[in-house]
Parts: C-alpha cells; structure tokens; sequence
C-alpha cells in the first residue's frame, strides 16, 4: 500500500504545482517548451512543469504618468511639460512577444513624441490648443504601439510650467489687455452720455421756457440741502423765453 500511496501523494503534488489560477481581469501567454501555444483565459489551468511556462498580463486600463519634459516650442520658448497616458493591453500575445517591457517602453515613446509635437507649436498654440495637442500626442503614440499589442484611450497634459520671466511678461500683456478693454468701455460710456446729453440739449431748445423750467428744477433739487448755497445767473436762454413771453402779450 505504501507505494501506491506515495505514487497518489506524488500525482496530487504534480497537479497542484501545475494547477495556475488567471484572474479575470488577467490573460496567460503560454509557452511549451518555448515556443508560443496559445493564450489562457480566466479560471484555473495547467501547466506542464519545465516543459510549459505562462506569463500573465494585466488587461485592466492603466495610467503611465509622463515625467517632466523641458521641451522648446517653435517660437523658442523654453518650456516644462508633463502628462499622463490612459492605455490598456489589446492582444497580451504581441504584449509579451513583440516588446520586452511595454510599461516602459509606451513612457519612453511618449516622452519623446511629447518633446516632438512641443516643438512643432508656438507657445500660445501649447497654452490655447492643448487638447489638440493631447489628441495629436495620442495618435501618434497609438499608431506606434498598435504593433505591441496596446491601445491608448485618452492623453491629458497635466501642467505647462514657464520661465520666470515668461510669466511676468505674460501678466504684464494680460493687466495691459484689462486696461485696454477698461478704457474702450469708458470711452464708449463717455460716447454714450454725450449723445444723450445733445439730444437732451436740442429737445430743450426747441421748446421755448423748457429750458428755463429745468433750470429751475435744479435749483428746486439743490436748494432742498440747507447746506448748499446757490449762485444763480440767469440765462440768455430765459431773458429770450421772457422776450418771447411778451411779444405774445403785445400780439394780444
């Protein structure tokens, strides 16, 4: 009995050592004794021992931060930009056997499309466009690794930092905008008040004693404030509403 015991205890050893569990956000590449023989989907598997190997890969979307790139735009302005990339495996076979590291190999290629399409904007293009400048960077970056099995779903560029003195002259332009826009609409107010005050005048003169009776009305409104002390000189306007007023009269 004691060999065939040992004989069971050895077959239930030889089965637990080749049972493999994949997990179902996991894919294994297989390999028999070398050589690619198929992919392996969730659930538990078997593996020969030294005859088969498996690696798994990771098919869940994974982010790869794009560390600082000092970069030149095309207007030779100095820059510091960094982004993140959204990616995912599509085809674990190509992942594992056309690249030796994908993780490192899609942050290399990204920095250095990052530095590339930098280069090829001007610095208000870069601050004004970046979303299209992410979307240019996906592209290209998902074109390239279509042959490593990965699919890139999204780019964002996280921060465009500038020189010191980039960023005073950039706020000194931005306070000379303000100050512009400021005065225009002064202007414009002023513009606005001067029409209002001719139309105002020629009403008045074209009623006789209309313009003596606005007079008057001032006079009523700051004569209210017992502080106040009026001076009054009389206009030509009034002496012609009177003139007027006693040719009337004489018609009469």
């Amino acid at each position: 009995m004691e060999p065939f015991f040992y004989l069971v205890a050895f077959v239930i050893l030889v089965i637990l050592v080749s049972l493999k569990q994949i997990n179902q956000y996991e894919r294994g590449v297989k390999f028999t004794m070398g050589r690619y023989t198929g992919i392996m989907n969730p659930g538990w598997r078997i593996i020969i021992p030294v005859f088969q190997t498996y690696k798994k890969v990771d098919m869940r979307v994974k982010a790869v931060d794009v560390p600082d790139q000092k970069a030149i735009t095309r207007d030779n302005v100095p820059v510091i930009v960094n982004a993140v990339i959204y990616y995912k495996v599509a085809n674990a076979e190509k992942a594992v056997i056309e690249v030796e590291n994908f993780y490192y190999a899609i942050s290399q290629y990204a920095q250095t499309t990052m530095r590339n399409i930098v280069g090829e904007v001007t610095l208000d293009e870069l601050l004004a466009q970046r979303d299209k400048i992410a979307e240019r960077i996906r592209e290209i970056v998902d074109k390239e690794t279509d042959d490593w099995g990965l699919k890139v779903n999204n780019v964002e560029l996280k921060d465009v930092s500038l020189p010191e003195s980039m960023e005073r002259t950039i706020a000194k332009q931005a306070e000379a905008e303000r100050e512009k826009r400021a005065v225009i609409i002064n202007a414009q107010g002023e513009l606005a008040a001067a029409e209002n005050i001719a139309r105002a005048a020629d009403i008045l003169s074209a009623s006789d004693g209309a313009l003596h009776l606005r007079t008057l009305q001032s006079i009523n409104d700051m004569s209210s404030d017992q502080s106040n002390t009026v001076v009054f000189v009389t206009p030509v306007e009034v002496l012609k509403a009177f003139t007027s007023f006693k040719n009337k009269l004489n018609k009469e």
